[in-house]
C-alpha cells in the first residue's frame, strides 16, 4: 500500500511471501518438540504463500493508489475539469470493502476452464524447453519462488534458509528502528532526512534528492537492474531537463500566472507526457502479448495438441513453428509434476458456474448499491470481455513476469467513459469499469503464477485455489482498512507534496477525462510532446524486441521512464542504490548475493513498512515528532539567524 501511494513501482514480493511464510511456520512449528508430530511441508509453505499474494494483491488491483482513489474529491480538485458532483465518489470503509467484494472473486474462477489450456502450453513451451522466438512461459516470480520453498525443504537447504531468515529478521529490525529514528526529525512540513538535499539545493527544488527510504531501496534490490536505470533515465530526462526548458517558456505557451500544479500550465505537461509513454508502453506490449497468444494457440491447434492430452508420454518429438527444436523426452520430475497437478483440478463446471454466479451478483449490485452512474449493460460488458483479456494477461505474465492489469484497465476507461458520454457521468464510469476489468485480469493472472509455484513444488491445485479464495477475502477487508488508516492519518495523502501523493490516482482520473472530454485544456504543445512520446515509447520497445540479446538488455524501459515524469526522481535515486547495491554485492561474491538478495530487501521493504502501522497510530492521536530539521542555503540561513536575533 506504501508502494501504490507513493511511486507506484510494485515489485513482485512472491519469494518474500515465501520467506516470509517459511520463516512464521518455522517459528510456530519449532516449540512443538512431540517427535510425532507432521512435518512442516513445501505444500504448507506454497499455500500460506498463495495465501499472502491473493491478499496483497488487492492492494494493487484494488486501485487505492490509482482508480478508486482517482474517483475522490481530492484527485479531482487537481484534474483537468471542474469539480462534477455527478463523477466524485469520496473513499468510505464500507462501500470499498462491499466492492471489492463483489468484483475480487470473478477472476479467481475466469481462468480454472482453460486451466489445462495454460499448462499445456505450459509444458510445452517450458518444461520441454520449446521456444516460440524469445518468449518462453517461465512465470519468472512462480519459478523464483518455487525454488526457494524447494531449497527451504530440503535437508541441504535448511542451514541456508535458517541463515537467510536470520538476515531477514536483522534487516527489519534495522529498516523499522531507522523509520522510528527518522520521525523524531520531522516535525513540520519539509522537515527531515526524507527531504535531504544530498545533491545539492538547486537539484532538491528540482526533486532530485536522496530520501534515505529503505522501502525504494529494497524494491531496487527487487527489480530488474534495467528498471531501477529506466526510472532514474525518465527522472533526469524530465526534471533534469525538460521541465527547466518548458518553464523558461511561462508567459509564451502557458499562463505566467498560472501555478505550477495547474493542468493548464506546467502540471499539464508533467501529468500528460506521463499519460502517453504509460500508454504507448502498454498498448505495444498487449499488441505483442496478444499477437504471441493468438500464434502460440494457432500453432498448437494446427498440429492438435491444444485441446489433446498434456504431452507427458507423447511419441511426437516435434512442434510446430519455423525453427523450433525438436522435444526432449520429459523428466521424470516434470512427469510427476504434471501427473500430480492433473489429478485434483477443480471441476470445470464448478468454475463457469461460479464465474456466472458471480458475475450475476455483480451485474445487479455493483450499479444498484455502490455506482447508480454504472449501468448493468456496461457491467455485463466488462465480464464477457474479461476471460479472453484475463487468459492474455495471465499468457504476460507468465512471458515477462509484467502484469498489463493496469493496461487492459485503461482500455476500459477509455472504451466505457466514451461509451456513457459526459451528460452520464463518462469520467466516474469509466474508472469503475477499469476497477472491475483490473480485479478480474489481475487476479487471473496472480493465480496462474501461483499455480506454477504449485506445480513445481507439487503442491494440491485444489489447496491452492482454497488458498486463493481465502487470501482474496482477507485482501478485500486488509487492503481498505490499511488505505484508510493512510488516508485518515497523514494529512494530503493525493497532493502532489504529500508524502503519499498517489501519482497514478491523478493519471487515471486525467485519462478518464481525455476519453470524455477530449484534448481542449491541454496547454500550447503538450499534445504535440504528447504524440511524440508515446510513439517514442513504441519505437523503444521495438528496437527492444529487434536489437540483438546483448543489445536489448540494455535499452530502457518506457513504463518505467514514464514515472518519475509526473513525481520527480527522488525515489528512483533510492532504487538506483538498491540497484548498486546488489551489483556490487554480486560482483565480489555472486553466489551470496543470490542466496541472501531478497532475504535483505525483503527485510528493509517489511521493516519500514511495519514502522507505517505506528506511525499512523501516532498521527491518528495527535502525537507530534518533536524536532524539525531542515536544509537552508547560506543566505537564507543568514535571514533566519537575524530573524531570531530580534526576538526576545
Amino acid at each position: 500500500m506504501k508502494l501504490s501511494l507513493t511511486t507506484g513501482i510494485i515489485p513482485s514480493l512472491n519469494v518474500s511471501a515465501g520467506l516470509l511464510g517459511f520463516f512464521f511456520l518455522r517459528v510456530w512449528t519449532a516449540p512443538v518438540k512431540n517427535p510425532g508430530r507432521r512435518p512442516f511441508t513445501r505444500q504448507e509453505n506454497t499455500v500460506v504463500q498463495t495465501c499472502v499474494v491473493a491478499a496483497y494483491g488487492i492492494a494493487f488491483s484494488g486501485g487505492f493508489g490509482s482508480y478508486l482513489f482517482g474517483m475522490s474529491e481530492t484527485i479531482a480538485a487537481q484534474a483537468a475539469e471542474e469539480n462534477n458532483a455527478d463523477n466524485v465518489k469520496e473513499p468510505r470503509l464500507s462501500w470499498m470493502i462491499g466492492f471489492l467484494f463483489l468484483v475480487s472473486f470473478v477472476g479467481l474462477f475466469a481462468l480454472v476452464p482453460l486451466r489445462k489450456v495454460a499448462l499445456n502450453l505450459l509444458v510445452r513451451l517450458i518444461l520441454l524447453q520449446v521456444m516460440i522466438v524469445d518468449y518462453k512461459l517461465t512465470y519468472p516470480s512462480g519459478t523464483a519462488t518455487a525454488h526457494l520453498i524447494n531449497g527451504f525443504h530440503t535437508p541441504d537447504g535448511s542451514e541456508r534458509a535458517e541463515s537467510q531468515v536470520r538476515t531477514l529478521i536483522k534487516c527489519s529490525v534495522a529498516s523499522f528502528l531507522w523509520g522510528f529514528f527518522q520521525w523524531f526529525y520531522t516535525a513540520g512540513e519539509g522537515c527531515g532526512f526524507g527531504q535531504f538535499p544530498a545533491l545539492g539545493l538547486t537539484a532538491y527544488q528540482n526533486r532530485f534528492y536522496f530520501d534515505f527510504s529503505t522501502t525504494y531501496i529494497g524494491a531496487g534490490m527487487i527489480c530488474p537492474h534495467i528498471v531501477n536505470i529506466s526510472v532514474l533515465l525518465g527522472g533526469i530526462l524530465s526534471w533534469g531537463v525538460m521541465w527547466p526548458l518548458i518553464a523558461e517558456k511561462r508567459g509564451s505557451w502557458f499562463g505566467a500566472e498560472l501555478s505550477d500544479s495547474s493542468l493548464e500550465g506546467m502540471q499539464g505537461y508533467r501529468v500528460f507526457i506521463a499519460i502517453a509513454i504509460i500508454l504507448g508502453d502498454g498498448l505495444y506490449k498487449f499488441a505483442m502479448v496478444l499477437t504471441c497468444t493468438v500464434a502460440a494457440i494457432a500453432a498448437s491447434t494446427e498440429k492438435r495438441k491444444f485441446f489433446g492430452a498434456l504431452p507427458v508420454n507423447s511419441d511426437d518429438r516435434t512442434i510446430s513453428g519455423s525453427g523450433a527444436a525438436p522435444e526432449t523426452p520429459p523428466s521424470f520430475d516434470d512427469a510427476r509434476r504434471t501427473e500430480f497437478f492433473l489429478k485434483d483440478q477443480i471441476p470445470t463446471p464448478v468454475a463457469i458456474g461460479g464465474y456466472v454466479a458471480v458475475a450475476a451478483v455483480s451485474i445487479i449490485a455493483v450499479p444498484h448499491l455502490i455506482f447508480p452512474q454504472l449501468k448493468w449493460h456496461h457491467v455485463l460488458a466488462v465480464y464477457l470481455m474479461a476471460p479472453v483479456l484475463a487468459f492474455c494477461n495471465a499468457y504476460g505474465m507468465g512471458l515477462t513476469d509484467w502484469s498489463l492489469a493496469s493496461t487492459y484497465g485503461k482500455l476500459a476507461i477509455f472504451v466505457f467513459g466514451a461509451w456513457a458520454g459526459k451528460p452520464h457521468s463518462g469520467v466516474l464510469v469509466g474508472l469503475a469499469a477499469c476497477g472491475i476489468m483490473m480485479s478480474i485480469v489481475s487476479t487471473a493472472a496472480d493465480l496462474m503464477q501461483d499455480f506454477k509455484t504449485g506445480y513445481m513444488t507439487l503442491a494440491s491445485p485444489r489447496s491452492m485455489f482454497v488458498s486463493q479464495v481465502v487470501g482474496t477475502a482477507m485482501g478485500c477487508v486488509v487492503g481498505p482498512s490499511v488505505f484508510w488508516l493512510f488516508y485518515r492519518a497523514f494529512d494530503g495523502v493525493g497532493t502532489e507534496r504529500s508524502a503519499y501523493p498517489a501519482p497514478y490516482a491523478i493519471v487515471y482520473r486525467n485519462m478518464a477525462i481525455l476519453g470524455v472530454d477530449g484534448f481542449s485544456k491541454l496547454p500550447k504543445h503538450c499534445l504535440t510532446l504528447c504524440c511524440v512520446f508515446f510513439v517514442g515509447a513504441i519505437a523503444l520497445n521495438m528496437a527492444k524486441d529487434l536489437a540483438p540479446r546483448k543489445v536489448a538488455r540494455l535499452i530502457p524501459l518506457p513504463m518505467a521512464m514514464g514515472i518519475p515524469f509526473y513525481i520527480g526522481s527522488y525515489f528512483a535515486i533510492d532504487m538506483f542504490l538498491g540497484s548498486v547495491i546488489l551489483f556490487a554485492w554480486e560482483w565480489v561474491d555472486k553466489a551470496q548475493a543470490d542466496a541472501f538478495g531478497y532475504a535483505v530487501a525483503s527485510g528493509l521493504i517489511c521493516g519500514d513498512g511495519v514502522w507505517t502501522l505506528p506511525q499512523a497510530v501516532l498521527s491518528l492521536f495527535n502525537v507530534k515528532p518533536p524536532i524539525c530539521m531542515k536544509f537552508l542555503s547560506r543566505g537564507v540561513n543568514y535571514k533566519v539567524d537575524d530573524f531570531i536575533g530580534t526576538l526576545s
